[in-house]
């Protein structure tokens, strides 16, 4: 049995992550010691470094939810799990294909930089005003929160 401590220490995630996944369902409520510590079989650990890797990998937590849910029926069809993936995979093509486009955006406004003044400042007069853009990325959601 492991502790809360050392059960985020071997899987890398912090005391209160593990708290919460607790507290959303992600993770089975522990047995206590008699003191109330939190004792945590092996399996927990499994369970919190497959959360771990799928948060790494970018699913968001409904999806590991499904993909717990589906792990925990071994005998199913794998193909709810490749579509979730598959939808993930979507995602972070659609976010590559958002990020090179402020790539390209940021180059060109770096690029027409004259070294002036502030008042001259191609960077500030962009930032400004979006119509002074080369692509449409007005509104799009956040990349980085």
């Amino acid at each position: 049995m492991l502790t809360i401590g050392k059960l985020g220490a071997s899987a890398g995630v912090k005391v209160p992550t593990i708290r919460y996944y607790e507290q959303i369902g992600l993770l089975p409520e522990p047995d206590r010691s008699g003191g109330n510590q939190r004792l945590y079989p092996r399996s927990t650990l499994d369970r919190l470094s497959f959360i771990r890797h799928a948060r790494d990998l970018g699913f968001p937590l409904e999806a590991i939810r499904d993909l717990l849910s589906l792990s925990d029926r071994p005998d199913q069809s794998c193909a709810a799990a490749d579509a979730i993936a598959s939808a993930q995979l979507a995602s972070v093509r659609a976010r590559l294909q958002r990020l090179k486009a402020l790539e390209s955006e940021l180059e060109r406004m770096v690029a027409q930089c004259a070294c002036g003044t502030i008042s001259d400042c191609r960077v500030i007069e962009v930032l400004g005003d979006h119509a002074h853009c080369a692509q449409d990325h007005h509104g799009a959601e956040p990349l980085l929160a």
